[in-house]
């Protein structure tokens, strides 16, 4: 079973929410029906960046620190780092 650390990117504003989940597929569908109250009513969401990790601790432990950044600079640079090494570059 694995976690997942999450980034979401707002449709409508451009804004981030991070968060980390078990069941992804069902957590964005939460997030885009209403679901979160700190997400209600600022989507649409689509998924922007996630990390896999084998406990839930570690995936809690990622998204404090990805919140502590509070950067959004930061964020989208840990995704074009993440699709970099994905493409072998």
């Amino acid at each position: 079973m694995s976690f997942h650390m999450y980034v979401l990117q707002s449709s409508s504003t451009g804004r981030f929410y991070v968060g980390h989940t078990q069941d992804l597929p069902n957590r964005l569908q939460e997030h885009n029906h209403g679901r979160t109250p700190s997400t209600r009513e600022r989507g649409p969401w689509k998924l922007f960046y996630t990390e896999e990790f084998s406990t839930r601790s570690e995936a809690s432990r990622r998204e404090r620190q990805v919140k502590q950044m509070k950067s959004r600079a930061w964020i989208e640079q840990l995704a074009r780092a993440s699709r970099s090494d994905r493409e072998g570059r």
